[in-house]
This record gives structure tokens, C-alpha cells and sequence, in this order.
């Protein structure tokens, strides 16, 4: 028995020996060797010394704000691994879930490092015995009782709510992390002074300024800094996406809550979780990229029920989108939370966000070494095992680069933000799912603008569908893998693709298009119908889960899973 910090380790040294040598994959950045670190300017190489300082100390913030005892553990684990083997495993396991507990995407329930200790539904953006139930009423009575302007920093984004007699008080991310927010900032101005590009070294400063004034305004002005950057050499994104907070969103399945603070002008958005990204622009995968954003405007008036709202991208204006594909340096916090899986992409600034609701662009961020990590031998096994032999020349691992590409932009398409909050926990399956089937659904399009050609497409078409075999049932947790189990049942259901008496998925390319546009047009009017029971509906009706998928599950079980990340920084 290994004790840290009081704590047993609840996991033994065999069973974290087997998840390290068995199923861990490692996912390497790129290191003083890398050519286009080689290239670099002395000066940017310099910035990026002081930018992963910077993205070490988010790590910290996103820590904190994901569990009240991740710091004080790691702390533990890293003083006791060089004398301790069981120690150095449990820290390497710690280090793949920054945690000290998360989903795998395998098993139902969360890996926990630690006996009895637990994750949390508001993780530690909320007091961590606060129930769902008393939430909603402490929001009632204060309410009630006036208190609209304490209410409404307790549902904003960017807050850590605390106890305040009995009631609850909402603390700006600016004041409850000051001591690490001035860190950052310092860092990032440091950066500043090193990096040659203008353009990034504004939005370092403007960036720099947001961690030090509680002030939402600042945010939206360095988010609107950082969209527009383009022909940068190096890459620095602090990003906040609100998917793991599981206790605001709860707000949409209280009917009277929920219409209490919208007659107050009220609008509960999740918690943000605070990740970095540090990486270099790499010139040639980003030419590839550009050409897809040259169709966007043609796309967004092809979107089903266009006409019912209004979307930041329209026909004939300017493409407020910046793309880039990066070589990575490090990814910390909310990024390297690798919980089942690892993020390939990013479009930034989330709908909730300020810069976007004021007019503001978004950014498109593609991770070269995320999508060069896959297990290529595995892959072939899992293509003679359950892919018909006639389709096997159309898997291509470039193919599902592309497919990316179009979720990604599909989050640019589509009703805005105020649609998708209204869906409450619904919200980010159905947004997740959309930008799948908005890439898949407008695929044709590329073709017929000399994007792609049709070879490529078929290519597309198999890749995604071979993505959507899961290797276990998805939990409501993971909104990526719901919305893989929905494609796979409509397609299914509609004829798109069939299941041989072999078990052996055959694909037909000439039902894609209509099915995929079916599907999209019922994900619009479901987001449309601002309504969590509709939204819970559709999820219901397309996820369930029978002796097929668990016989594909078995089988790629049967292949080695390795849900686990090892992410290798060198600068």
C-alpha cells in the first residue's frame, strides 16, 4: 500500500504498469531538433521559452479549477516518484488525465488515482457538496430576494462560485487567480518583447491585459486579437471552453429557474476550464486549409432553414475565420486533460463568448502531431476485422484531416449562441453532432468547387464512417462520442451504410448525400426549437446500443486500446 500526502494510491503497480507499457500512446511535440524550430528567428525562439512558462502555470489554474486537490496531489506524487516506482506510475497516469480522476472512454464509470477521492458534477467551479437541488434553490431565493447582479456573476463563465452564508457568490477568474494570472501575464509580455511578428506580439499584450483586469471587455478584445492572426510564425492560445462544468447547464432542466432568469436578463453559461496551447505555424498544411475557407460564404447559404436565423458567416461579406495548421510545443491544461481521448482541432471563439456575440472572427487551429500520433498496424487490423475488402482503398488517414477541417468550419454554420445554451446539458452533443454533419453534408460541395475531387471524397466518406465504431457505449459526458453512436445509427437506419452477414461494414456513396442532409436539417430545427426535451429526444432515438455495436466493441477491444495519452514536451 502507497500512501501520498495520507491518501492510498487506489490503483496497483501492476494494474498502472499495464495501463502505462499497454495502453498508454505517446504523443510526441516537437523539440530543439525539429526543423522548423530550427528555422525560427532567435528572437521567436527566445518568445517560445517564455510562452511555455506561461502555459505551464494555465496548467496550474486549469488544476485547480478542475479538482480541489489536484495541486496538492501532484505536488505529492512529484516529491515521492524519484524513490517511489508505484509513485512515478500513479504520477504518469495523473499527468495523462491532468487529474486526480476522469472518464477513459472505455469504462462507464471515471479512473480515480486515489482511493475515495472523486470528481465532481460542478468540478471545483463549485463548492464541492453543493447539490443540484440546492443550487436551484439558492438561486431562487436570491432572486427573490433581489439580488440579480450576485446571480448573475454566480452563472457566468468565468467565475468560481463559493458559499456566502446562505447563500453563494460568484469570484472573478481575474481575482480568484491573481497570483497566477500575473504570472502569465508577465510572461507573455516577456514574449513580446522577443517575437518578431507585430501582430502576435499585440494580442500577447492585449492578452497580458485581460489576466490582469476583471473585466469581460478585455477578454473580448484579446480574443478578438488573436482571430485575426494569420502569417504568424509561432502559435499561443489560451483558450476557455466550458464543456466539463455538468452543473450550471443543469439550470435548462428547471422550466421556472430557467424562464426566472431570462425574464431577469439572465443567461447561465457554463464554467470555463482555462487550456494553452503553444505550437509554430507550419506554412504548407496551412496553404491546405485556406482553400476550404474559400468556400464558406457558398456554404452558409446552403445551410438548411438559412433563413430562420442569422449566422456570422453570410454570403458576400468578409470570412471572419483565420486558419492555421501548427507543429506543436506543448499542450497544457484544459488541452491535456486527455480523458478518452485528445483534441485534433479547435475553432475559437466559442458562441458564448463576447468577441463573437459583438462581431468579432474566430480562429481555426489544426494539431499536426495530435493526427500524426494514430497507431498505423492497428488501424490495418481493425480494417481486415470490420471493413468489406471492396472499401479497404478508401480509408486514408489525410481523409479524416479533411473531414476535420469541415467540422470545424461547421462551427462557424448554424443558429448562434443563444440555440445551442437553451439545450442546457443537451447543448454540446447537439453542437458537436451538427459540425460533424455539417463537414459531411457539404462535402459534395468541395467537390464540385475543385476543393476535392471524387476520388477523395469516397476516401472521406469511408474514413469518418470507420471513425464512428466505438470500442464501448459513450457516456453523456462525451458529446464527441454520442454523436458518433447517433451517425452511425442513422446511417445505419437509412441505408448509407449496411452490415455484411460478416459483420463487415459496406458503405453506399450514392445515399451519403441525402441522408447526411436529412439529418443536418433535423439537427437545425432541434437546436432551433430552443428545447432540452426535444433535444434529449433525438439523442434518445438515434443512441441505442445493441449486439452490433457490441460486437464491433469487442473486437477493436480485442486490438489493443490505448485511451490513455502521454504527452511529451521538450522545450
Amino acid at each position: 500500500m502507497t500512501m501520498i500526502n495520507g491518501y492510498e494510491i487506489a490503483l496497483s503497480e501492476d494494474k498502472l504498469e499495464h495501463i502505462i507499457k499497454d495502453q498508454m500512446m505517446p504523443v510526441e511535440m516537437v523539440g530543439p531538433e525539429f526543423d522548423g524550430y530550427k528555422k525560427l528567428a532567435e528572437g521567436d525562439k527566445k518568445a517560445l521559452a517564455h510562452l511555455t512558462a506561461a502555459a505551464r502555470i494555465i496548467n496550474d489554474v486549469a488544476l485547480e479549477q478542475d479538482h480541489p486537490l489536484n495541486r496538492f496531489f501532484k505536488k505529492g506524487l512529484e516529491d515521492a516518484a524519484d524513490t517511489d516506482t508505484h509513485a512515478a506510475k500513479a504520477l504518469k497516469l495523473f499527468n495523462s488525465l491532468n487529474g486526480v480522476a476522469g472518464l477513459n472512454g472505455i469504462d462507464p464509470e471515471p479512473v480515480e488515482i486515489f482511493a475515495g477521492v472523486h470528481g465532481f458534477k460542478g468540478h471545483n467551479f463549485y463548492p464541492t457538496d453543493l447539490g443540484v437541488d440546492e443550487f436551484h434553490t439558492i438561486l431562487q431565493k436570491m432572486l427573490e430576494r433581489g439580488k440579480d447582479d450576485k446571480v448573475r456573476k454566480i452563472v457566468s463563465a468565468r467565475t468560481m462560485v463559493r458559499r456566502d452564508g446562505d447563500e453563494l457568490k460568484g469570484i472573478d477568474y481575474t481575482v480568484y487567480f491573481a497570483p497566477e494570472f500575473a504570472k502569465i501575464a508577465n510572461e507573455l509580455e516577456v514574449a513580446a518583447h522577443y517575437s518578431t511578428n507585430k501582430a502576435f506580439n499585440d494580442y500577447l499584450g492585449w492578452q497580458a491585459q485581460a489576466l490582469l483586469q476583471n473585466n469581460e471587455d478585455m477578454d473580448m478584445l484579446a480574443d478578438k486579437h488573436w482571430a485575426v492572426l494569420q502569417d504568424t510564425p509561432l502559435e499561443f492560445t489560451l483558450s476557455h471552453e466550458n464543456y466539463d462544468d455538468a452543473m450550471t447547464p443543469t439550470i435548462f432542466d428547471n422550466p421556472a429557474l430557467a424562464a426566472l432568469l431570462e425574464s431577469r436578463n439572465i443567461l447561465p453559461v457554463p464554467k470555463d476550464m482555462l487550456g494553452a496551447r503553444v505550437g509554430i505555424v507550419n506554412k504548407k498544411g496551412t496553404d491546405l486549409i485556406l482553400t476550404f475557407k474559400e468556400q464558406m460564404s457558398k456554404l452558409a447559404k446552403l445551410m438548411p432553414l438559412h433563413d430562420k436565423y442569422v449566422q456570422k458567416i453570410e454570403s458576400g461579406d468578409e470570412v471572419k475565420q483565420t486558419m492555421v495548421d501548427v507543429d506543436l510545443v506543448t499542450l497544457q491544461g484544459d488541452y491535456a486533460q486527455c480523458r478518452g481521448g485528445i483534441t485534433t482541432a479547435q475553432n475559437l471563439p466559442n458562441d458564448d463568448k463576447l468577441a463573437v456575440r459583438t462581431g468579432g472572427g474566430r480562429r481555426n487551429v489544426y494539431h499536426r502531431q495530435v493526427r500524426m500520433s494514430a497507431d498505423k498496424e492497428r488501424t490495418r487490423k481493425m480494417l481486415d476485422k470490420l471493413l468489406d475488402k471492396e472499401f479497404h482503398r478508401w480509408f486514408d488517414d489525410e481523409a479524416e484531416h479533411i473531414f476535420v477541417i469541415g467540422h470545424e468550419n461547421g462551427h462557424s454554420l448554424g443558429p448562434d449562441a443563444s440555440y445551442k445554451t437553451a439545450l442546457g446539458i443537451y447543448q454540446h452533443t447537439i453542437e458537436e453532432n451538427k459540425a460533424d454533419v455539417v463537414s459531411i453534408a457539404m462535402m459534395p460541395q468541395y467537390v464540385t468547387a475543385g476543393v476535392i475531387d471524387e476520388e477523395t471524397l469516397k476516401k472521406v466518406y469511408v474514413t469518418w464512417g470507420m471513425r464512428l465504431l466505438l470500442k464501448a457505449r459513450p457516456q453523456p459526458e462525451q458529446p464527441h462520442r454520442v454523436g458518433d453512436l447517433i451517425h452511425f445509427n442513422y446511417l445505419l437506419k437509412h441505408g448509407a451504410i449496411a452490415v455484411t452477414p460478416e459483420n463487415k461494414i459496406r458503405f453506399d456513396f450514392a445515399k451519403f448525400p441525402e441522408v447526411m442532409q436529412k439529418i443536418l436539417q433535423e439537427t437545425i430545427e432541434v437546436q432551433l426549437s430552443k428545447s432540452p426535451a426535444r433535444a434529449k429526444a433525438f439523442i434518445d432515438e438515434n443512441t441505442a446500443w445493441g449486439e452490433l455495436h457490441e460486437y464491433i466493441a469487442k473486437t477493436l477491444q480485442s486490438l489493443g486500446i490505448k485511451p490513455y495519452k502521454d504527452i511529451r514536451t521538450y522545450l
